[in-house]
């Protein structure tokens, strides 16, 4: 059970995070409603995903696939959008594939030929998987993505696999960079890519700190966390 006055704070904090995607719009010029928020709820219990699904959130954000996979199934008839957003291993990729509906981290050509084969196995021609190529925008390998030069032939692969359609690109900006800068290069590659796949529109970059910089650059989705459902709880 969440308490009244929890509820009350994430309808603050998702009217405040929908609050800050117009007005980024308009500063922008660019239409209202043109980015879709994804409220990533990692480490926030099922009940309150819950609780933002009644007030009409769509599309949810995880990272970690044995939190998230307990959760997708505890919500099955929410009628949720989920998004995987973390790094993911291949051992993971039969699990993930059983109840994500986007993937937005893909960066290896052999991580597609895996989410293909477990998308033919768990998941029917009625059910393509979402996918977007994450970009690295800096020297962080860690953190995930492909570099720039290898978009390209990651979506080319995304987009001749079966069971897979190829949405766009993600990507994080760097932690001690520019937003701009490294938005202004996402848009630039979201262009090359789109030029060659014209269905794979989507632009998911921004999260609490730089959603700003990402509209500015062409976002049509941003990731809020903790500007909607606050600090998170600690992982146990």
């Amino acid at each position: 059970m969440v308490p009244d006055s929890r509820r009350r704070e994430i309808a603050a904090g998702l009217e405040a995070g929908l609050a800050r995607i117009a007005e980024a719009e308009q500063a922008a010029g660019r239409a209202a409603g043109s980015v879709d928020l994804v409220v990533v709820t990692k480490t926030f219990p099922a009940e309150e995903v819950a609780v933002l699904a009644d007030l009409g959130v769509t599309h949810v954000g995880e990272n970690r696939d044995q939190e998230a996979a307990p959760k997708a199934q505890a919500l099955r008839d929410q009628g949720l959008v989920w998004h995987f957003i973390g790094q993911l291993q291949t051992n993971k990729v039969r699990s993930v594939v059983d109840y994500a509906d986007v993937v937005e981290s893909v960066d290896r050509i052999k991580l597609v030929r895996a989410l293909s084969k477990a998308a033919a196995a768990v998941r029917g021609p009625q059910a393509p998987l979402t996918c977007l190529v994450q970009v690295c925008l800096d020297d962080q390998p860690g953190r995930g993505g492909a570099v720039p030069e290898q978009v390209a032939d990651i979506a080319d692969e995304i987009v001749a696999a079966p069971l897979l359609t190829l949405g766009g690109l993600m990507a994080v900006a760097p932690l001690d960079g520019d937003a701009d800068r490294a938005f202004a290069r996402l848009a630039e590659l979201a262009e090359v890519v789109a030029a060659d796949h014209p269905t794979a529109r989507t632009v998911s970059a921004g999260m609490s700190g730089d959603l700003e910089a990402a509209v500015r650059h062409g976002a049509t989705q941003v990731r809020l966390g903790s500007a909607v459902l606050g600090y998170r709880p600690p992982v146990g």
